[in-house]
């Protein structure tokens, strides 16, 4: 099973509007797993993706215990 296979992608945003919902799962012992691929690029000397742009993947089975709190948080965006 690939690394895919066994996460799923919660968010894609801004690292400033991650930061809440990345609090809100710390707060129930999940910790997400964070790609910031254009820092990364810079790290290893070439810029790819967008500047400041984050996706945060979770662990399947963590999902269930942590749905509500990224329905909340991605529900309090829209508003």
């Amino acid at each position: 099973m690939s690394k895919e296979e066994k996460t799923t992608r919660i968010f894609t945003g801004s690292a400033i509007e991650a930061q809440p919902l990345i609090n809100a799962l710390n707060e129930i012992d999940i910790n997400p797993i964070i790609r910031d691929d254009h820092q990364s690029g810079i790290m290893s000397g070439f810029a790819t993706g967008v500047p400041g742009q984050v996706r945060m993947y979770i662990r399947n089975e963590e999902l269930t215990i942590a749905q509500s709190i990224i329905d909340s948080y991605l529900n309090s965006l829209k508003a």
